[in-house]
């Protein structure tokens, strides 16, 4: 077992809020004792967001730029940085000189894509040469990569791509709901159409496979109806009957524990999720996996206006490395303030760190 695994975290896009999480979730000594994290990134914005940090939230940490993961210090008090100097201080709208730093106000761009694109695929490099032991990410922006000629839907579709991986699964977390996608980013039209018998079934087999590598023996796992009550025996649509059903029966001829033995209507499924009926659900299409998360994972206090919480985690299942995410957005309307929330990124952390440990 790995006692310290070397997790590479990427900046995310560098207008966005991804420098400021970093800083922040790296200000937590105690998270060196667990691991040794590693920053892909530029350091223009690394110093930007360290000088922001130490102004408005009085975080004084030092950076350490390396060439490779072998030469980090991996100490509390020092920031390790591989810097691939796409953006330069120029480009980044200085505040600082403000009695309190504002938000750079840059939103999605291509330059932002460019950068934030080149640091997921140099981190994923690293993690097939076995040069760090887990990938955490940041957020990007669809529409900036998208902006700079890199035409994908997100995260999930360029680890795929750039691990070879034709079988994964996107899986949210918040404390003990889980939930893995049968399809993402789709639209709902095309995500009905995705519904299919073999799909479902890898995706009941990623789930049993990674709440086992969370240490849950005999996972229970939930699989979410497609549409209201399940269908109604066909009234309202047969995909529970042709397609849902017999992925299910497959699964349990193989011995896995799905404890209704059938799908469960959406509607109360995740209501039996917190209850503990299940460690994981298996939803059919992006918006019923996200929305329970975001719910139980996203706090905000509307009498101080001001997110208390962003902490749920976003993990791609199926891939040779290990890759965790925030499950938040870019924040484009407030990077750059100070006033970024960590919590998120320090989650994702700790979950590679498991995932790290029990492939090691």
């Amino acid at each position: 077992m790995i006692a310290r695994p070397i997790i590479g975290i990427s900046m995310g896009d560098p207008f966005g809020n991804g420098p400021e999480i970093s800083v922040k979730a790296l200000n937590d000594k105690t998270l060196y004792d667990r691991c040794k994290p590693l920053i892909i990134g530029d350091k223009a914005c690394m110093e930007y967001a360290l000088a922001v940090s130490k102004k408005v939230n009085g975080i004084d940490l030092k950076l350490n730029v390396i060439k490779e993961p072998a030469e980090g210090k991996y100490e509390y008090g020092t920031i390790d940085l591989i810097s691939l100097d796409i953006v330069k201080a120029e480009d980044i709208p200085n505040t600082l000189n403000e009695a309190e730093p504002k938000p750079f106000g840059v939103g999605a761009c291509k330059l932002g894509g460019e950068a934030s694109f080149q640091y997921v695929v140099y981190l994923i490099k690293l993690a097939m040469d076995n040069k760090v032991d887990a990938t955490v990410t940041n957020a990007f922006a669809k529409e900036a990569i998208n902006l700079a000629g890199h035409h994908y839907s997100g995260h999930t579709e360029v680890y795929a791509d750039y691990t070879h991986t034709k079988k994964y699964a996107m899986m949210l977390a918040y404390k003990d709901l889980r939930v893995v996608h049968v399809s993402t980013h789709v639209s709902l039209r095309e995500a009905c159409d995705r519904v299919k018998k073999d799909r479902v079934l890898d995706c009941i087999h990623m789930a049993n496979d990674a709440m086992k590598m969370l240490g849950i023996e005999n996972p229970k796992i939930g699989v979410a109806g497609l549409n209201p009550h399940c269908g109604e025996n066909g009234m309202f649509g047969r995909e529970e009957i042709e397609e849902i059903q017999p992925a299910i029966d497959e699964a349990l001829k193989e011995g896995i524990n799905i404890p209704e033995k059938k799908p469960t209507p959406p509607d109360t499924v995740f209501s039996k999720a917190l209850g503990g009926w299940y460690d994981v659900v298996v939803v059919m299409y992006h918006d019923q996996g996200h929305i329970p998360l975001k719910v139980k994972g996203f706090v905000y206090n509307k009498e101080e206006k001001h997110w208390e919480a962003v902490a749920g985690i976003n993990m791609t299942l199926g891939l040779p490395i290990v890759r965790v995410s925030v499950d938040h957005g870019t924040g484009f309307g407030h990077a750059g303030n100070g006033h970024a929330n960590e919590l998120s990124l320090v989650n994702a952390i700790d979950c590679a760190i498991q995932f790290a440990k029990h492939r090691g």
